[in-house]
């Protein structure tokens, strides 16, 4: 049985390994790597209950953050209408299972629920690969935008050339 649940504290340091594999897996696969991973921004997440993991009984499947606003990145199109999903991690046991699937059933769900229009997204611009499964889901390109360098914004995401994506409700 799966479920979609908020982390805690006791998967801390298991969410910080998942990280540091999907750094090694985007390294090795010749991928654009994360530069680190911001470990306050993850807590804050998991404080805020704005970090989730996709479980089947006591196995994380995956994790991810959620926000309401991003402003930084959507820029004029922040209408506070959407939900943002970011910091997706794949368990490397797990993946090629399709654990984005779960994250979005579960995104459309809670969306409705808040009355948004929007789930968005932002992924690497120039890894076509992983922009067309996002989009074999239903997201649309919107466009690409490359982040500034600025404290306010997790170290992974600085400076970075994205894709913007686009699921309406």
């Amino acid at each position: 049985m799966i479920k979609i649940q908020n982390t805690t504290i006791d998967d801390f340091n298991f969410i910080c390994h998942l990280f540091e594999e999907a750094i090694l897996y985007q390294k090795n696969k010749g991928f654009s790597v994360w530069n680190g991973y911001d470990i306050a921004v993850l807590k804050a997440d998991l404080e805020k209950k704005l970090q989730y993991k996709v479980i089947e009984g006591d196995t994380i499947l995956c994790v991810f953050s959620i926000c309401f606003q991003d402003s930084i990145i959507w820029r004029e199109k922040e209408k506070e209408d959407a939900i943002y999903l970011h910091r997706i991690v794949v368990n490397p046991l797990y993946r090629g299972q399709k654990q984005f699937e779960k994250i979005l059933l579960w995104a459309k769900e809670f969306a409705n629920s808040k009355n948004l229009r929007y789930i968005r997204m932002d992924t690497w611009g120039e890894n076509q690969s992983i922009l067309d499964y996002y989009m074999s889901y239903g997201f649309k390109f919107v466009e690409s935008y490359t982040t500034p360098s600025t404290l306010n914004l997790p170290i992974q995401h600085r400076n970075l050339y994205l894709a913007l994506l686009e699921y309406s409700i």
